[in-house]
């Protein structure tokens, strides 16, 4: 007979919402005895009551909705402030900019606004197709250009950022 492996119950989202009701009605004390039981280890003396929940619901919800992806886990741990996680993942996603058939770039170029559009196979600029953001943007300017900087997809890291 084959075996079957039977993976987890899918997480039922009024138990969580529930449990976290019940987190919101316990005092610091009581917090602090939860985190200490979850965590293994006592909290800092010094947090306060609305921390010590916020931890407490989010492990919850990690627990069983899920936690953040390695990729997410490693931007946060690098950055020193949330200013800088957000933007860190603000440049992550101008490097990485998807582009999908139907999607219209513009951009103002002499004084003319430019559009051009995304197709499957390439992007059309002026009832031509070209097969890179980059053979368009020197179409356009007559020089060579990054296509994807030329478009804004790829902007310059500011200062102190780092890739």
């Amino acid at each position: 007979m084959p075996r079957v492996k039977i993976g987890p119950a899918i997480p039922d989202r009024k138990t969580i919402d529930v449990e976290i009701a019940r987190l919101r009605d316990l005092d610091a004390g009581a917090l602090r005895a939860r985190c200490h039981t979850v965590f293994r280890r006592p909290p800092p003396p010094h947090l306060p009551r609305h921390l010590l929940f916020r931890v407490l619901a989010y492990r919850h919800q990690a627990d069983h909705l899920g936690d953040l992806d390695a990729e997410s886990q490693r931007l946060l741990d690098r950055s020193e402030s949330p200013e800088k996680a957000g933007q860190r993942a603000v440049d992550l996603g101008r490097r990485t900019a998807d582009l999908r058939p139907g999607t219209v770039l513009g951009r103002e170029w002499n004084g003319q606004m430019q559009r051009v559009a995304v197709l499957a196979g390439g992007f059309a600029w002026n009832g031509k197709t070209y097969s890179s953001l980059s053979k368009v943007a020197s179409a356009i300017t007559g020089t060579r250009w990054n296509g994807p900087k030329f478009f804004g997809l790829r902007d310059k890291p500011s200062k102190g950022a780092s890739p």
